[in-house]
């Protein structure tokens, strides 16, 4: 059935996951956007690709590795088959920085308020 991608924006209008696609080089985008079309198609994604956080609030990570660089895309499940991306970032440690986790965190509850969880 596949999953449906919401992209979190703010109460402004802006759009975290929108601007760090943006801000890639163009190869690197088609590698993110390749594995957020995984996320969209399959029941059943590998988790070298799409795995849940440790000690999180259900706050889940898109993975992507392109040229040596590693680069994540924080989300969370809203209803049944709705994920919502809230932010992405160029990982350079091997543990998901804390800072990148509250802010998924956070933008998860403001998300939460403004729209309720179903």
């Amino acid at each position: 059935m596949g999953r449906l991608l919401v992209f979190y924006k703010t109460e402004k209008g802006q759009c975290p996951v929108a601007e760090f696609l943006s801000s890639l080089p163009a190869r690197v985008a088609q590698k993110v956007t390749w594995v957020l079309k995984l996320l969209q198609e399959l029941d059943t994604v590998p988790s070298q690709y799409f795995k849940k956080l440790s000690a999180t609030a259900e706050i889940w990570e898109c993975r992507m590795v392109f040229s040596g660089n590693t680069y994540r895309i924080l989300c969370f499940f809203r209803g049944g088959n709705q994920v919502v991306l809230t932010h992405g970032f160029m990982k350079k440690t091997q543990k998901t920085p804390r800072e990148e986790i509250t802010k998924a965190e956070r933008l998860k509850a403001d998300f939460i308020r403004r729209h309720g969880r179903a």
